[in-house]
């Protein structure tokens, strides 16, 4: 069973992963045969519950004399957590990953990667990382993502003999009487991610319209938000430990995990076995892409492309197996024993992808940013002031739009986004343009207040917005903004400022840009941080505008040339969590 460190067990598992040894290099270097001079040393970062296979495969290849063009290789296995690799790897490559959080300050990344998911360079990819992407790294080993649940609970909704769909477990979760089901936080983890992806995609099946598929997507989102986890250790120390009745009413009842998860739980005896049901239809397995990753001397690539051939070998198979693990067609080594239930891979199994690709291939990156924004906007809580732009140029009407204008497009992609958050969230409104409210560019429509109580006053005031005949008094209104959102600070949200305009500062009275930056650098308080996202509508908006007012903030511009996509960017500027400004 795969295990889960917190706090500064994880980054003491990163620093493990960079660190090499001296000691260590040169057992391996004593390993190597005589026929070889010199060495190669090749770190190799893997996820914790293949680790033990793969370096069981490398002391071998290590032992018979592992060599590359007449040069020695030495190959450094570590475990590694894949959301801890990813936030290293993502920092080192300039990309944004939603919910994974900073990199440890003493990471390094490694030469070769083993993620349990191919999503995971996917999602680097789509996060700016441009030399990733899932045909990145060829599977080595599968794992089925299943929904565990206790057996007495599994043998009430028709397992073994019944098979399920994820509309059915939608059902379940979203009933009068939901069954307790939890998820480790789908932005950290692979088997949750693909979960959620199911659900999601069960969730758009109901419902005659948008409205409804959303609302059953936000039920469904909460009911997991109750019982979720950041460790898939401690969502598994969740389902009930005897097997009394009440012990069994009370613990989790469900979860998307791996099969894997399910035989290592099993292996320990608990007093309530899990079951594993591998819904209809099939979701994306857990691949264990072998990732090379950018950038690494050509001696070493071609080391771990000598590397990769060992793990091809049916030995590698049955080593798999011993970790609970499949081959990565689907199939089994020797050894291997299937959870009740499981599907045969000769009889189709989960869908295999094409030779050389991960479990990822084909899949939509938006469709993984959308899911994940919903989430995070769904389930976390914060305190926002929402900024809109009712400048002159807001008339423009936008084509892909059916005709609306940009000011509608953007009201309405605010109350899609405000039918999003719950409660406990703090939401105030303004608008701004030029000399608005006598003087001042804006105007405060609905102050900063818990939406338990200010839901429909946000509502009432979006339906007032209109149009201005002034033009854009971008700097004047941010610094007002931020010192509003600063006067009443709440700590445990994220607190921050989400302004929408489509162009550039036009008011010649008002303060430059330069003033701004300064006046924002004196304000910023660490210990009390703002985020500022600047959502571009537009053509005439300047990035280059933006980027040092947000970069100061730890927050970032989004810029669509279509304002039709605007929803689409205000779910990911919800979830985005604040970067360390600059």
């Amino acid at each position: 069973m795969r295990s889960r460190l917190p706090g500064a067990g994880a980054a003491a598992a990163v620093t493990a992963l960079v660190l090499v040894v001296a000691g260590s290099w040169f057992g391996y270097q004593q390993l190597a045969g005589p026929s070889c001079s010199g060495q190669i040393r090749l770190s190799v970062a893997a996820a914790p519950e293949i680790q033990p296979a793969l370096k069981a495969a490398a002391d071998k290849w290590a032992a018979d004399g592992a060599e590359v063009g007449g040069t020695c290789v030495a190959v450094n296995v570590t475990a590694a957590e894949p959301v801890e690799v990813a936030a290293a790897v993502a920092s080192k490559h300039g990309a944004t990953l939603a919910g994974v959080g900073q990199a440890s300050g003493t990471a390094v990344t490694p030469d070769v990667w083993v993620p349990d998911s191919s999503t995971w360079l996917l999602r680097l990819k789509s996060g700016g990382a441009t030399a990733f992407g899932p045909a990145s790294g060829a599977s080595i080993a599968r794992s089925p993502v299943v929904v565990a649940l206790p057996e007495p609970v599994a043998a009430r909704i028709g397992w073994p003999d019944k098979k399920l769909t994820w509309t059915d477990l939608l059902r379940q979760v979203t009933s009068s009487k939901p069954l307790r089901a939890g998820i480790v936080e789908p932005t950290r983890d692979a088997a949750g991610l693909s979960g959620l992806l199911s659900l999601a995609a069960a969730a758009g099946g109901t419902g005659s319209s948008p409205a409804q598929a959303q609302a059953a997507m936000i039920g469904a989102l909460r009911q997991l938000a109750t019982n979720r986890s950041s460790l898939r250790q401690d969502l598994l120390a969740r389902f009930p430990r005897s097997s009394d009745p009440t012990a069994i009413a009370s613990g989790l009842g469900a979860a998307a995990l791996s099969e894997e998860d399910v035989i290592s739980y099993n292996s320990t005896k608990p007093p309530v076995p899990l079951a594993a049901l591998y819904l209809d239809p099939a979701p994306m397995p857990l691949d264990y892409p072998f990732a090379v990753l950018p950038g690494i001397e050509s001696v070493k690539a071609s080391a771990a492309k000598a590397l990769f051939e060992v793990l091809r070998t049916p030995a590698f198979r049955d080593r798999l197996a011993a970790q609970a693990l499949r081959g990565p067609d689907g199939k089994w080594g020797a050894g291997f024993e299937a959870p009740r239930g499981a599907p045969s891979p000769a009889a189709g199994g989960d869908a295999v992808p094409p030779t050389g690709q991960g479990g990822a291939a084909g899949l939509d990156p938006t469709v993984i940013q959308k899911v994940t924004s919903t989430w995070s906007a769904a389930t976390q809580s914060g305190r926002m002031l929402s900024v809109i732009d009712v400048s002159g140029s807001m008339k423009q009407k936008v084509a892909t739009a059916n005709g609306a204008t940009r000011l509608q497009v953007t009201v309405a992609a605010a109350n899609e986004g405000l039918a999003l958050l719950d409660d406990s969230w703090s939401i105030g409104l303004w608008t701004f343009s030029t000399n608005l409210n006598g003087p001042l560019d804006y105007r405060e429509i609905v102050p900063i207040k818990p939406l338990s109580s200010n839901r429909n006053a946000v509502r009432q005031g979006l339906a007032t917005i209109k149009p201005s005949s002034g033009n854009t008094g971008l700097y004047d209104t941010l610094l007002a903004a931020y010192k509003k959102v600063q006067e009443d600070w709440e700590p445990g949200k994220v607190n921050s400022v989400v302004l929408f305009t489509d162009g550039k500062n036009e008011d010649d009275n008002g303060i430059s840009q330069k003033e701004l930056l300064a006046q924002l650098k004196k304000l910023r308080d660490p210990e009390q941080p703002i985020q500022v996202i600047i959502i571009g509508i537009g053509k005439d908006v300047s990035r280059a505008e933006l980027e040092p007012i947000t970069a100061i903030t730890g927050g970032q511009p989004f810029v669509t040339d279509d304002p039709a996509k605007i929803g689409e960017i205000l779910l990911q500027a919800i979830a985005l969590r604040p970067s360390a400004p600059r």
